[in-house]
């Protein structure tokens, strides 16, 4: 059952799965070198592009699909890394590392085998209107996906010291 504590820990990261998946979107359209470089407000005024300052297209063709890739990316990694999270509910994966649940190593090595396929594989990637991302692009997923793993491990460090599941993981396993 869910109940205050918990409700909050998915708020905190609920919030931060949106700022990661937005802020990438946002960050290949004003900040990456590789793409156009608006400033923000023009981002967040797309829909009043005159073409005067840039090619509106930027918001409808190839660059609008980079950036949507790399926010599908970020989204992806973030929710395969907040499934290793929930391996435990507070115990950190220092004290419980991933492997210890093959089938959950599995499941998300098959996800993002299956996230790679759609990137990839040129039928699947026009398919789903998706493009290939280049290694600066997987080095900001990860950037911007791996706080998360930091976020839930101090979410888990205050419930412990809460009292909240202090033996549960040794219990298990003794």
């Amino acid at each position: 059952i869910v109940d205050a504590w918990l409700f909050f820990r998915y708020m905190v990261i609920g919030i931060y799965v949106g700022i990661g998946t937005v802020g990438g979107f946002v960050w290949w359209f004003c900040y990456y070198s590789e793409g156009p470089q608006i400033p923000y407000y023009e981002l967040s005024h797309w829909n009043s592009c005159t073409g005067e300052t840039y090619d509106c297209d930027i918001f409808t063709g190839t660059p609008h699909h980079r950036a949507s890739t790399v926010s599908l990316s970020i989204l992806v990694t973030i929710e395969m890394f907040n499934a290793a999270n929930a391996l435990s509910e507070n115990q950190s994966l220092l004290t419980q590392p991933i492997w210890t649940n093959i089938w959950l190593v599995l499941a998300i090595s098959l996800s993002f085998a299956l996230h790679f396929m759609i990137l990839y594989v040129p039928a699947m990637a026009t398919i789903f209107q998706v493009e290939p991302l280049n290694m600066t692009e997987w080095a900001a997923v990860m950037a911007w996906s791996a706080p998360v793993f930091l976020i839930d491990e101090i979410l888990k460090l205050v419930a412990r010291n809460m009292g909240r599941g202090e033996k549960e993981y040794v219990k298990k396993n003794q």
